[in-house]
């Protein structure tokens, strides 16, 4: 029986330490994707508190170390959720983390003042699959396994947002569009 406790024990011991190394990893990406979700810092960072005392109580519910990253995201995601019940109001403006900025590469302030304005005009469910695809580098499926939703559900707010996306960041999108 000792045999046994020893094993449930080092594999808790195991989580821990994966859980532990994950958080020196990925804590400011969480914390950056938190905050492109939500479109404010304060949020962002309640949000990312919330996730991570979560996932620690919920440790015990994690089958495979290796699904470590997705596990937490999902968490994270909930929790980002949960903060745009609570508020019910979508943000006037959002201010992009510098570390989602750094794919732009670009410094022409007008142009991410325009893709700033862009997003902060996306529904949260819209915002969360940008978010999670361009910014996370996730896949259809990665993206509904982390947000609960079906890969169909996913494609369509992925789809619609990014037309909306065009429309809102290039206005004359639709015009050229129409010349095809």
């Amino acid at each position: 029986m000792a045999t046994g406790q020893a094993l449930v024990r080092d594999t808790a011991a195991d989580r821990e330490r994966a859980f532990a190394r994950h958080l020196e990893t990925w804590l400011d990406r969480s914390y950056a994707l938190a905050a492109a979700i939500l479109g404010d810092r304060d949020a962002a960072e309640e949000a990312t508190h919330t996730a991570v005392c979560s996932a620690w109580r919920g440790l015990d519910d994690l089958r495979d170390i290796g699904r470590l990253e997705a596990w937490f995201t999902r968490i994270l995601v909930n929790a980002c959720r949960d903060q745009l019940r609570r508020r019910r109001v979508r943000p006037l403006s959002v201010e992009l983390p510098a570390g989602l900025a750094e794919p732009d590469r670009s410094d022409d302030l007008a142009s991410r003042d325009g893709l700033e304005r862009a997003m902060a005009a996306l529904s949260p469910e819209h915002r969360m699959v940008v978010v999670l695809r361009y910014w996370r580098d996730l896949t259809i499926e990665e993206i509904a396994e982390r947000t609960g939703e079906r890969p169909g559900t996913v494609k369509s707010r992925l789809h619609y947002a990014l037309e909306h996306l065009r429309t809102a960041y290039e206005p004359d999108s639709a015009e050229r569009g129409n010349r095809r």
